[in-house]
């Protein structure tokens, strides 16, 4: 089964709704496709559904997208891989199938950073967005003592959404020192909408204690956490808990624009002005070009939906997009992950956790490539999403390819799949 559609945007986050309603918006109808792998459109920010989220901007993005007859959501859709230029082969539940198109925006979105430490491998440690997406999809927190860790303004949304579900918050432990922190809330001041969420983050967590330029060293428990040692200052503080989310920032996700053949600069999809990346007719928004927070995501869906229908006015909102990404670069600096959280893997601490790769059997090695032919690191079912990202910030490796299908997929997807013929 082929499909074609004029405009297809992978991503059903902030910046793919955004492109998908910039682009329906324009004159002239163009059939358009949201693809995500997700059952509900929403991405991570607005996980649950756009239509139920307290940001009006989700909601009246949704209300416009569902009453726009030229625009399809493909909910439940993961992309395997490219079949030839301007095709993707795509998986549901029932089928393979491919998709055709003109133009392709990629909204990718972002996942966690997690470093290893002793015990991060333990029932109940989990990533801090992680945590906040199972509660926000029901799991039961009520009444369990959590540790909320790591780095970066999620940490105080993590804990709200927590503490709301009725989670007793032990800490927020924040790596970044007090200084980073001062600049960073003084610098909210050219973003006015940033300052009011966090003046309404700090009022629903007072109480919980804050503790700055701190990190998790060690989670313990013998089948289950139990507790976590915390390193404050020149102090080692332990503190008992039934969770630990512990997340040290994003990363964007690049493998479906590496895949392309996209360029990338320091970890992300390098872009023009116009959204446009280094291959033809494909353009990337959101937190695949550098993570900036949905604001950001927002603003350059509407310019990659609008270039790619060919409206220059998209310029119009280059200011916008400016002041954006002037508030995603004092958070790069603010949080950016400390030296001494290299030093937290021991000899045994496992890296790759889907191989049980431990972290002295990969430094010896000078490259993923190698690691990966003597240990196996990387090649378990996350294909290296988790452990990449750390070997990456323990050992400054960058993995070299790219291998498809990029997300998990039924064999008869593949089998069936037939190669195109020279025409």
């Amino acid at each position: 089964m082929t499909q074609f559609f004029d405009i297809l945007i992978v991503g059903a986050g902030p910046a793919g709704l955004a492109a998908a309603h910039a682009a329906a918006s324009t004159e002239g109808k163009r059939s358009i496709a949201i693809v995500d792998d997700n059952p509900l459109a929403g991405g991570q920010i607005w996980r649950g559904g756009p239509a139920k989220q307290q940001d009006q901007r989700a909601r009246q993005l949704w209300q416009a997208l569902e009453a726009a007859s030229n625009v399809s959501v493909l909910p439940g859709t993961r992309v395997l891989m490219q079949t030839q230029p301007g095709e993707l082969l795509v998986q549901d539940a029932e089928q393979a199938r491919t998709i055709r198109y003109n133009q392709l925006i990629l909204a990718t979105g972002a996942r966690e950073l997690l470093l290893p430490f002793p015990g991060w491998t333990l029932p109940g440690v989990t990533g801090a967005g992680g945590l906040q997406a199972l509660a926000k999809g029901g799991y039961p927190v009520q009444g369990k003592r959590v540790v909320v860790a790591g780095t970066g303004p999620l940490l105080l949304a993590v804990a709200a959404t927590l503490k709301e579900r009725g989670a007793i918050v032990a800490a927020i432990v924040e790596q970044a020192g007090m200084t980073a922190l001062a600049r960073f809330a003084a610098g909210l001041a050219l973003t006015p909408t940033k300052a009011v969420q966090a003046a309404k983050l700090g009022v629903a967590l007072r109480g919980i204690p804050y503790l700055s330029n701190s990190y998790v060293t060690i989670a313990r428990g013998d089948v289950q956490l139990t507790s976590v040692q915390v390193q404050r200052k020149d102090a080692k503080l332990d503190i008992d808990c039934d969770y630990l989310a512990c997340g040290y920032g994003l990363l964007p996700n690049t493998e479906l624009a590496r895949a392309l053949g996209c360029e990338i600069e320091q970890g992300a999809v390098k872009t023009d002005p116009w959204q446009r990346t280094s291959v033809p007719d494909v353009l990337c928004a959101g937190e695949g070009t550098g993570v900036g927070g949905v604001d950001l995501a927002l603003v350059e869906g509407r310019i990659a939906g609008m270039v790619a229908c060919g409206q220059g006015m998209a310029q119009e909102l280059f200011t916008e997009r400016a002041q954006w990404q002037g508030f995603a670069a004092r958070l790069a600096r603010a949080f950016a992950p400390r030296e001494e959280l290299r030093k937290l893997a021991q000899t045994d601490t496992i890296v790759c956790r889907c191989e049980d790769v431990c972290h002295d059997e990969l430094r010896e090695h000078a490259n993923w490539r190698s690691a990966k032919l003597h240990t196996r690191c990387g090649m378990g079912p996350c294909q290296g999403r988790i452990c990449g990202n750390a070997t990456d910030f323990l050992y400054g490796w960058r993995p070299d390819a790219v291998r498809t299908p990029i997300s998990p997929a039924l064999a008869g997807s593949i089998i069936t799949l037939e190669p195109h013929k020279e025409t």
